[in-house]
C-alpha cells in the first residue's frame, strides 16, 4: 500500500503542477481562464490527494507495515481465504447474457420490448445462481 499512496502524491504534485501551468498557459495566451480545462485538471489533483490521504489513514488504522510491503513477505503471506466459488456453475453467464439483454432493449428505444422479455430471465438466473447448492448433486 506504500507505494500506492507514493504513486498517488506524486500523480497529485503533477496535475496540481499542470493545473498551475495550464491556467497560467491560458491566461497569457488568451487573456482569461479557460475554467472547463483548469477546473478538471486541478480537479484531478485533489481527488488523487484525497484517495493518498485515504490509503494514509488506512495504512495507519491497520497497524502501518502491511504484508505487501514487506521485503521479506511470500505471496502466500497476504492471500485470504475470499470464499466459495463454483468454477462450474454457468448461471453467471445466464445472468450476463440477461442482463445486456435489458440493457441493450434500453438503448434501442424503439426495441424497449427486448427488456421487457429479458426481465424474466434476469430473475430466474439471480435464482437459479442463489439457490445452486441447495439442489442436485452439491445440495446441503
Amino acid at each position: 500500500m506504500k507505494s500506492n499512496i507514493v504513486i498517488l502524491w506524486v500523480l497529485t504534485a503533477y496535475f496540481a503542477v499542470l493545473g498551475a501551468v495550464y491556467t497560467i498557459w491560458n491566461l497569457i495566451e488568451h487573456g482569461y481562464v479557460e475554467w472547463s480545462g483548469s477546473a478538471t485538471i486541478i480537479g484531478a489533483a485533489f481527488l488523487g490527494g484525497f484517495i493518498a490521504v485515504y490509503l494514509m489513514l488506512t495504512q495507519r488504522k491497520q497497524g502501518g507495515v502491511l504484508i505487501e510491503d514487506r521485503d521479506d513477505s511470500d505471496i502466500d503471506d497476504g492471500d485470504p481465504e475470499l470464499g466459495e466459488f463454483s468454477p462450474w456453475s454457468w448461471w453467471p453467464l445466464v445472468l450476463a447474457l440477461a442482463i445486456s439483454l435489458v440493457v441493450l432493449g434500453m438503448c434501442l428505444g424503439f426495441n424497449f420490448w427486448i427488456s421487457f422479455l429479458s426481465l424474466p430471465l434476469v430473475i430466474v438466473s439471480i435464482v437459479g445462481w442463489v439457490y445452486e447448492y441447495y439442489r442436485g448433486h452439491f445440495a446441503r
